[in-house]
C-alpha cells in the first residue's frame, strides 16, 4: 500500500526499528486496519467483536520482529484491543505506538487496550513510542492500557516513550510474573506548555525468585503536570528495584509516588525517586565549548532522557 508523506514521516518517528510491509506487521490508520502481513512464525488476525488484532506467535520464532503502529490525521476516538499470545520459547520483538497528526480544533485520541499472554522460557521486547504533531488547535489524547502476564523463566522488557506533543496521557499497566520471570522497563517521558501525564503501574511478583527493575526518566518544563504512581507487590520470595529520576524546569509540576508492598518474608523490595533541576555546572561547562544556553540545555536533557 502507498503512504502519504505525512503518515511516513510519523512512521519514521514512531518505528524506531523502521516500519516495512513486509514480514509479520499491521497498520492502523485513522481507525481502521489498511495493511497487514504474516510471517511463517507469527499470524495477525482481525477480531470479529470487537477493533483489534489477535498476534499469534510461534515459539519457533527466533530473534523476530512483527510492527504494528498507529497513525491519525483525522480527528476523532479510536480505541484498539490489541491481543499477544506467545508460545513457550519464542524469542521476538514487538514495535507498537501511536503518533497523531493534528490540523483541526476536535479533539483526536487513541486509546489503545494491549494484553500479552507469554509462555514458558520466553524473551519478548515491547516498544511503544508516543507522538503528536500539528498546528491544531484541538487536543492530542494517548490513553494506553497494558496487561501482561509473563511465564515461568521468561523475560520481557518493556520501553515505553512519550516523544512530545501529546497534551494529555493517562497510562495504565499491570504485569504479573510467573516463578523465576523476570521484567525490564524503561518508561521515558517529556512533557511542555500545559500537557499533563499520569503513569499507574502496577507489578505483581507472584512466583518464587521472580524480579522486576523499573526505571522511569522523565522531563517536565512550561506549566506541565506529570503524576507516576509505581506500585511493586511481593507475595512471594522475590526482588524488585524502583527508580524514578526527573529533570523539572520552568514552572512545572512533577509527582513521584511511591507504593512497596511486600506480602511475603523474602519479598525485597526498594524504590528510589529524585526530582531536581539541571545543575548549573553543567550548563556552564557545555557554554564553555561554545554552545547556547538552550543548546546546552537540550544536549543534558538529550542525554538524560537516553
Amino acid at each position: 500500500m502507498e503512504l502519504n508523506k505525512v503518515t511516513e514521516g510519523i512512521l519514521d518517528i514512531i518505528d524506531s526499528y523502521g516500519f516495512k510491509q513486509e514480514g509479520a506487521y499491521n497498520l492502523r490508520l485513522n481507525a481502521a486496519a489498511v495493511c497487514h502481513g504474516d510471517s511463517r512464525h507469527i499470524q495477525i488476525v482481525k477480531k470479529e467483536d470487537k477493533p483489534g488484532i489477535d498476534i499469534h506467535i510461534s515459539g519457533e520464532a527466533q530473534n523476530e520482529q512483527v510492527h504494528i503502529p498507529v497513525v491519525m490525521t483525522e480527528a476523532g476516538v479510536d480505541e484498539v484491543y490489541n491481543d499477544f499470545f506467545v508460545q513457550d520459547g519464542a524469542d521476538v520483538t514487538i514495535i507498537a505506538g501511536c503518533g497523531i497528526h493534528g490540523s483541526g480544533c476536535s479533539e483526536t485520541r487513541h486509546d489503545g487496550i494491549h494484553s500479552f499472554h507469554v509462555g514458558k522460557n520466553a524473551s519478548v521486547k515491547y516498544v511503544e513510542n508516543h507522538y503528536a504533531e500539528g498546528k491544531g488547535t484541538g487536543k492530542k489524547v494517548l490513553n494506553p492500557v497494558t496487561k501482561i502476564y509473563v511465564g515461568e523463566n521468561s523475560v520481557f522488557t518493556l520501553e515505553t516513550t512519550q516523544i512530545k506533543g501529546v497534551d494529555s496521557t493517562k497510562r495504565e499497566s499491570y504485569i504479573e510474573l510467573a516463578e523465576n520471570a523476570k521484567l525490564n522497563v524503561t518508561e521515558k517521558l517529556m512533557t511542555h506548555e500545559d500537557q499533563m501525564a499520569v503513569s499507574n503501574m502496577e507489578i505483581v511478583l507472584k512466583g518464587k525468585n521472580s524480579s522486576a527493575r523499573i526505571i522511569s526518566r522523565s522531563v517536565g518544563k512550561g506549566t506541565s503536570r506529570q503524576i507516576f504512581h509505581p506500585k511493586a507487590v511481593g507475595v512471594n520470595q522475590c526482588h524488585a528495584h524502583v527508580q524514578c529520576d526527573s529533570i523539572i524546569m520552568d514552572h512545572a509540576e512533577i509527582s513521584s509516588i511511591p507504593e512497596i508492598n511486600a506480602k511475603h518474608v523474602d519479598a525485597q523490595i526498594v524504590h528510589e525517586a529524585a526530582i531536581g533541576r539541571i545543575n548549573d555546572e553543567q550548563l556552564i561547562k557545555l557554554r564553555t565549548f561554545g554552545m547556547s544556553a538552550e543548546e546546552a540545555e537540550a544536549v543534558i536533557i538529550d542525554n538524560f532522557l537516553k
